[in-house]
């Protein structure tokens, strides 16, 4: 598949569930945002699940599956340990990786682009070895995730434009057409 038929595909599957994305990116905007405001960590105690219940409703919509909006707190429900660790680690190696200069750090944002759906699919698997699947997975692939989101700079100059409210869609759009590629390269 090309980026436009993942593009495409995303949006298809969004139709009648753009209400429910949209106001789950607002909620885990805000709950990150005002985490990291109240205490200086409080941003790795949240961030890690809520992206966890993120992924998670994006595979839904992917897959034809029902979700809502209270989908977005799963990540607290179902596995809130690995996925923390999780956010933790990626946190940790990509920081590393951009010290050496910025490109490794953009090339290891996309070998662990995928452990949280990794993450939701194996919820048996620890942090670590959810981090090092995504890694495998991403052999060979990480140009092909590159082009699918540099795909979208059409929409991120209008959301730069919008002033950002234009990214309350799409990062939605993004994150389901990120979806959409995990489902093609896990098989």
């Amino acid at each position: 598949m090309k980026a436009k038929d993942y593009r495409k595909a995303a949006w298809g599957k969004l139709s009648g569930n753009w209400s429910t994305m949209v106001v789950a990116y607002l909620v885990l905007g805000a709950i990150v945002v005002a985490a990291s405001m109240v205490v200086g960590v409080g941003e790795f105690i949240v961030a890690g699940p809520l992206l966890l219940g993120f992924s998670m409703m994006t595979i839904a919509i992917v897959r034809g599956n029902k979700t809502g909006i209270e989908n977005l707190f799963d990540g607290f429900k179902t596995n809130f340990v690995q996925s923390l660790i999780l956010y933790i680690l990626n946190t940790i190696f990509t920081a590393l990786w951009s010290l050496l200069f910025v490109i490794p750090g953009i090339i290891a944002q996309y070998k662990y682009s995928m452990s949280y759906y990794i993450l939701n699919d194996h919820p048996e698997m620890t942090a670590n070895e959810a981090r090092k699947a995504s890694i495998e997975l991403m052999k060979g692939n990480k140009w092909k995730l590159f082009c699918l989101h540099f795909s979208f700079i059409g929409w991120i100059i209008l959301c730069g434009l919008t002033l950002g409210i234009l990214t309350l869609w799409i990062q939605p759009y993004m994150e389901t057409a990120n979806a959409e590629f995990y489902e093609s390269i896990k098989k």
